[in-house]
């Protein structure tokens, strides 16, 4: 979700430009959607496997939340 939410931002790029808008459109409310949406899943993840192999987990998670930050990075480097 994370890879889905950098393609959008990296396309919404490629077609309109860095551009501020007054209000928000749909690429916005998507990506909104995108990281959102995969909190419940890193949860149910971390609940189901740290448990069962801590170390594996720990390294998935640390991955997972190095995805998210990405596009948030994208984001504020843009000032978007």
């Amino acid at each position: 979700m994370s890879c889905a939410a950098l393609t959008l931002l990296l396309g919404h790029v490629a077609v309109f430009g860095i551009v501020r808008e007054a209000d928000e459109g749909t690429t916005a409310h998507l990506f909104q959607l995108l990281m959102a949406g995969q909190v419940p899943i890193i949860v149910l993840f971390a609940i189901k496997w740290l448990p069962r192999n801590t170390k594996v987990a720990l390294q998935v998670l640390a991955l997972q939340i190095a995805a998210a930050l990405v596009p948030f990075a994208f984001l504020f480097y843009f000032e978007m």
